[in-house]
């Protein structure tokens, strides 16, 4: 019996699809509530005050290292010093220390020594009363609390709507799937197609060979689809996400398993160039979208048997 084949898209359908997926996505930013952005501010504005109180305008930070490093909330606001900010990783690199909270408690030295990293790095635009060796007046200190906030609680809500955005895709396929009447079950490691799930069945997150996908379907005539769940918030973006991962597992999925036991897909959010969806459906990956999860679940129902 002769498999079917996924759907490929002619370029005006991908355009229809694209332009779509971008209005879809300028009208879910534009209705962003503006009190997620706020809440975070207030709470970073706070932080920001009480760690300027407790460590008397930060000339006395390595005094209390252990103390301040050692609560969360004044660890994040302390991360946010430097110009530009360190990352809680590069930091645990950069002072050859441990973050966790028990560790810098106990350890005062090495306490003293991630607080020393900071210290290289403080923002001296935000902070200049602390390289000139004085206090700070009031609108300083007003001024270096407000801007540490806008940069926390901008970087809370971006990283927020990137994860919410994509956790919220990969429940809308799930749900998608289910409803179409196949069968979520417990993940586990693909290190062969006799490993997938079985025919109807599909689970989340998975190796797949030496490949991750955030969904496997074994489809009802036996093949197995990879299912990547990809969100793109600007043209440069849509690359990286696209062609770079998405594409680039295709191609090692059906190097991997033969071009007649995967269907490498991908169900797209955002914001897309033509030219790259068309390189990357030229590269072996088939294409959906979120606002329109019938193509897909459409193909797995023709997969069954009369």
């Amino acid at each position: 019996m002769t498999a079917i084949q996924p759907p490929r898209w002619a370029a005006d359908q991908l355009e229809g699809s694209r332009k779509e997926a971008i209005a879809l996505f300028r009208k879910s930013r534009m209705e962003e509530p503006l009190e997620a952005y706020l809440d975070a501010f207030e709470k970073y504005k706070d932080a920001m005050e009480d760690l300027l109180e407790k460590t008397v305008d930060l000339t006395q930070l390595e005094n209390v290292a252990s103390e301040v490093l050692s609560d969360p909330s004044y660890l994040e606001a302390v991360r946010y010093l430097p110009g530009p900010p360190i990352s809680a990783d590069d930091l645990k690199i950069l002072s050859e220390a441990s973050l966790a909270p028990g560790r810098l408690l106990r350890d005062t030295e090495m306490a003293r020594r991630v607080m020393g990293t900071i210290l290289l790095g403080v923002d001296r635009a935000r902070f200049p009363w602390l390289s000139e060796n004085r206090e700070p007046n009031e609108d300083e200190r007003s001024a270096a609390t407000l801007a540490s906030a806008v940069l926390m609680a901008y970087r809370r809500v971006m990283t927020a709507r990137a994860n919410e955005s994509k956790g919220q895709q990969e429940e809308a396929v799930s749900e998608a799937l289910c409803e179409a009447g196949l069968k979520k079950v417990h993940t586990r490691t693909i290190a062969t197609l006799t490993d997938s799930p079985e025919p109807g069945h599909f689970c989340g997150e998975c190796p797949l060979g030496d490949r991750k996908a955030d969904l496997v379907v074994r489809l009802w005539d036996g093949r197995a689809m990879p299912i990547e769940c990809k969100v793109s918030n600007s043209y440069t973006n849509s690359v990286k996400r696209l062609n770079n991962d998405a594409a680039a597992k295709a191609g090692y999925w059906l190097q991997a398993f033969g071009t007649a036991q995967v269907v490498p897909s991908a169900v797209l959010t955002g914001v897309y160039k033509r030219h790259n969806l068309e390189q990357a459906q030229d590269r072996g990956l088939t294409l959906f979208w979120s606002h329109a999860l019938a193509d897909l679940t459409g193909f797995i129902a023709r997969t069954a048997p009369d």
